[in-house]
């Protein structure tokens, strides 16, 4: 029996999909849709400490496919790799996992999950960065080249899929700082960049974040051009951006207002609210609050509804939960 819970003022009723079948969860996952079967791969959780603890972050490669809402995940194969945090978009010819990373290197490799041709690497290897689909070209930003960087890439490239054999494309990079898990989703042909955090290095030489709430769109013809800011920071919000007609939906993310709360078990989780950024009027508005509080996952269309599948629910803290949201 599905669980629907709808918030005030909402523009999506959301409800229950079968859990994953791992009572831990995952975070930075894969998700995409494989002749009509949700599938979900990859990822990170910790299975002995809290990472405030010295726990050991570790990689999966396994597979999941739901055939049915009402039906039952089952283990569909692996993975070319272990692998986590890169980006995954569903096209219309398939679903491509590109990049993302284990904890001692980041990858470059592009590769459709239903079909063995191939496409291009990555001209970097990237892991954090966001992605996005329009008109057959796929759009990746930012990320971070390898696993200990204190800096994130301002690249900003394209791979067209109707061109048999193209290259990917260096396209100019955002104006704004270089930054990782940031947000993205095309309109009308027209791409769109939200919020994520910048990196420098702390004093002690690890990263340290900075965290942003700026948005810009880039359009092929005229290039980039800056969006009202949004209303709070979300960074790492489910990533490609939900779009239902000319409204693109962020589905809670990080505000950073609790980066240092304590104690670290007692975090309250991650921001709700819902912001919709309305491309015609280029304006702001807030539709009510997502059931959930999960980061570090994909946002992906399934049967006419929007699939969040599993996810980071607080600070080292996974959920096996998958939602379906769905206009009312």
């Amino acid at each position: 029996m599905s669980l629907t819970l709808t918030a005030s003022a909402a523009d999506l009723q959301w409800s229950r999909l079968p859990a994953l079948p791992d009572e831990r969860g995952f975070a930075g996952s894969f998700a995409g849709v494989v002749d009509g079967t949700l599938m979900v791969g990859g990822g990170t959780h910790f299975t002995d400490k809290m990472p405030w603890e010295g726990g050991t972050k570790v990689w999966y490669d396994t597979l999941f496919a739901l055939e049915q809402p009402e039906g039952a995940w089952k283990v569909a194969g692996k993975l070319p790799t272990a692998n986590g945090y890169g980006v995954s978009i569903t096209t219309p010819a398939g679903w491509i996992i590109l990049g993302g990373g284990n904890a001692t290197e980041h990858f470059r490799e592009v590769f459709w999950v239903n079909k063995d041709a191939k496409l291009p690497p990555l001209p970097k290897p990237c892991a954090f960065m966001c992605g996005c689909e329009s008109e057959s070209v796929i759009y990746i930003a930012g990320g971070i080249e390898t696993p200990a960087a204190t800096t994130a890439l301002s690249t900003f490239w394209s791979l067209d899929l109707k061109q048999p054999g193209a290259e990917w494309q260096v396209l100019p990079p955002c104006p704004g700082k270089a930054r990782i898990l940031a947000c993205m989703a095309a309109v009308n042909g027209v791409v769109h960049l939200f919020g994520g955090a910048a990196l420098h290095a702390g004093k002690d030489g690890k990263p340290e974040r900075e965290w942003l709430n700026d948005a810009w769109c880039y359009a092929p013809a005229t290039g980039w051009k800056k969006l009202p800011d949004m209303p709070r920071v979300a960074v790492a919000a489910p990533n490609p951006a939900p779009v239902i007609g000319d409204r693109i939906y962020i589905l809670g993310g990080d505000d950073g207002a609790n980066v240092n709360f304590e104690p670290k078990e007692k975090h309250p989780g991650f921001p709700r609210s819902i912001l919709v950024f309305e491309v015609k009027t280029q304006t702001w508005s807030q539709a009510g609050e997502v059931p959930f509080s999960l980061v570090t996952t994909n946002a992906v269309r399934w049967q006419e509804h929007i699939v969040i599948p599993g996810g980071e629910a607080r600070p080292g803290v996974r959920s096996p939960q998958v939602w379906s949201g769905a206009r009312k």
